[in-house]
């Protein structure tokens, strides 16, 4: 515990709270009242400090699990491959009682009378690709088999699956060394590659040509709001007197996304040398990674990596005898999808619980950790800068389009024969290419009905649907071209063009076997689930939206929903401190607005008498109408009526 306090300033000690409580859980099973004032008390905060990062964070568990606790996925592509189908056989075969749905949102865990073991839905686990999914202890499963319950219990090793060789259609930088058969993790093996020698050209540049070739390359962040790296990085004055921080954003829970995995599974120096390439850019002499907590063996393979390029003198002091020195180190978060946002990122790093901050005047380069200029950048991103480097900023800049270059990690989940991931110039491989030619297609019989194009927060677009987009050309000029779906480039600005957004390349494919709300329910349950609760539209709002979907799924909807449904939407979208709040409305007002028919369908029974527009009532459900009710005598409120009903 000692060791994990060492890793932040000493005036700092609350950071080092979260990775005590890992730590605590790891021995024990679950964090005990006991542990709370322990743990207090070594940090110097006051025990509320640490309870309410047990009571916010879904992974930390104040009562002891099974002896083998498995953890189901149940977002999006996982319950369409049949992951609630794996949680109903997985019950039933340990004899458990199966957790109700939306019931008990940050304990629903339910252990076997014996104590052996215990099981919880949880939000997606970033292997998409590989639906349905769970983990058993620290163990990733993927690819299973609903109905095989007995191998998935006898068989608990990892079974992390790779692809094997590039699609003719990709352009591999950073996935280069991912999948392949001769290739492993340790750094003999990345040197004998030429691992390392950016790092030791960079060190013989001057700070201001590294940042020049990052932004003359054009490299847009790859995390989901696709800002300009070059730009991000020159926030940072050259002449700053307080320390610098670089901080890794590898907590990759946006559903649909999975490309960040493989890289810190499979090429961990890589990501390695583009941060310490960085590090040295902005002179930041220290960096954290901040890892999603359910990768617990992505986090040992890190450390792993960082011991051994500190023995190479690759970090360290004075890396290389340039005079630099630079530490990093691995925070593991604890399940919680707003800490991708970076300020939410920042206090959950600084021992907090994850609420984003207000911008302004805390903006990260300003007012960042520990109220330090502070950059954060996706692992992609960083992994991009060590190619860069290589290729110089004008080269990379010829990859993709304009505005639109490089190359770009996709996934693709859901109704197609290969789901998985594709690393192309951006915007040099249509939609329609990369779910018919590089995704395998839709299964036999089926028609493509729907796209998520950048994880389940992007907005819905339409099979049949039409785009008039306005492309810009290599000299500058722009045309207008009137495109199918399947035409679309796969690029920041064309899908922002279509009303939806590259994001963070998650593609989501559904076909016509698929009912909108359902998938529309299933993504209101995760943000409702997900919202840190700081902003009342958005707390609310979530939730509202996921009381509503689900209970029109049940046979209650009635036929002013579609409309609430928007309205929330509406009320939620640029009224909330960070990006969540669009994040969660988007999909609503996008499927309601692209299938009306459909959520008209579901909402057929009359107008209930006034009720909260969330409330979710057996009656409603099971009743044809819900009539008024006389009342004893004219309240004289205005909208009573003379009748006396309302």
């Amino acid at each position: 515990m000692d060791d994990a306090i060492a890793r932040y300033p000493s005036d700092h000690r609350r950071s080092a709270a979260m990775p005590l409580l890992h730590l605590w859980q790891e021995h024990f099973g679950f964090i005990s009242d006991e542990a709370v004032l322990w743990i207090g008390k070594k940090l110097g905060v006051q025990p509320i400090n640490i309870l309410e990062l047990v009571t916010f964070y879904p992974m930390f568990r104040q009562k002891p699990a099974g002896k083998t606790h498995i953890r189901v996925c149940h977002t999006l592509s996982c319950a369409m491959a049949g992951g609630f189908e794996l949680m109903e056989n997985l019950c039933a075969a340990l004899e458990i009682q199966r957790p109700p749905d939306g019931d008990g949102i940050h304990d629903p865990i339910a252990v076997s009378a014996d104590g052996n073991y215990s099981v919880e839905f949880v939000e997606c686990l970033a292997s998409c690709g590989t639906a349905p999914v769970c983990m058993i202890g620290e163990q990733l499963r993927e690819q299973l088999d609903p109905n095989s319950m007995g191998d998935l219990l006898r068989n608990q090793t990892s079974n992390i699956k790779r692809q094997t060789s590039p699609h003719p259609l990709e352009h591999r930088l950073v996935y280069k060394n991912i999948g392949r058969t001769d290739w492993t993790t340790d750094i003999e093996c990345y040197l004998r590659d030429g691992g390392y020698e950016q790092l030791k050209q960079a060190l013989t540049m001057s700070r201001s040509d590294i940042d020049n070739k990052v932004k003359n390359s054009g490299l847009r962040g790859r995390g989901g709001a696709g800002f300009s790296c070059g730009l991000k990085w020159s926030f940072i004055k050259p002449d700053e007197k307080r320390p610098v921080y670089l901080i890794c954003n590898a907590d990759e829970s946006e559903p649909g996304t999975f490309k960040d995995r493989y890289i810190i599974h499979e090429d961990p120096h890589q990501l390695l040398e583009g941060i310490l390439i960085s590090c040295y850019a902005l002179n930041a002499r220290t960096a954290y990674i901040y890892i999603r907590g359910e990768f617990p063996e992505g986090a040992k393979i890190l450390e792993h990596a960082i011991e051994e390029a500190r023995e190479h003198n690759f970090l360290g002091k004075n890396i290389l005898g340039s005079g630099f020195d630079v530490e990093v180190y691995i925070h593991r978060g604890a399940g919680a999808y707003i800490c991708g946002e970076e300020t939410g990122l920042i206090e959950s790093l600084e021992g907090k619980r994850g609420y984003p901050r207000i911008k302004p005047p805390y903006f990260p380069a300003v007012l960042g950790l520990y109220m330090c200029p502070t950059i954060v950048n996706n692992v992609e991103t960083l992994c991009a800068v060590k190619h860069i480097i290589v290729m110089g900023g004008a080269e990379y800049a010829r990859l993709g389009r304009p505005n639109n270059t490089g190359t770009r990690i996709v996934c693709v989940s859901g109704d197609v024969q290969r789901p998985g991931y594709f690393e192309i110039e951006v915007g040099a491989v249509t939609m329609g290419q990369l779910i018919y030619e590089m995704a395998g297609g839709l299964r036999p019989g089926r028609k493509l009905k729907a796209v998520i194009p950048g994880g389940s927060s992007a907005k819905v677009l339409r099979a049949d649907e039409r785009f008039k987009l306005k492309q810009r050309q290599p000299d500058g000029s722009t045309i207008e071209r009137d495109l199918s779906m399947d035409e679309i480039p796969m690029d920041f600005d064309s899908l922002t063009a279509a009303g939806s957004m590259a994001g963070s390349g998650g593609v989501i494919v559904l076909d016509d076997s698929r009912d909108v709300v359902w998938v529309l329910n299933n993504i209101n349950e995760f943000y409702a689930h997900e919202s840190c609760g700081q902003c009342t539209p958005c707390r609310e709002g979530s939730l509202w939206m996921k009381k509503i979907t689900d209970r029109m799924l049940r046979g209650g909807g009635v036929v002013e929903d579609p409309h609430t449904l928007k309205t929330i939407g509406d009320n939620i979208a640029g009224r909330t401190i960070c990006a969540f709040g669009e994040a969660c409305a988007w999909p609503t007002q996008s499927f309601v607005e692209k299938f009306p028919e459909e959520f008209a369908a579901r909402a057929q029974k009359p107008v209930p008498p006034p009720l909260p527009p969330e409330y979710t009532s057996e009656e409603l459900i099971e009743e044809e109408s819900i009539p008024t009710v006389p009342m004893a005598h004219d309240p004289g409120w205005e909208k009573a009526g003379a009748k006396g009903t309302i």
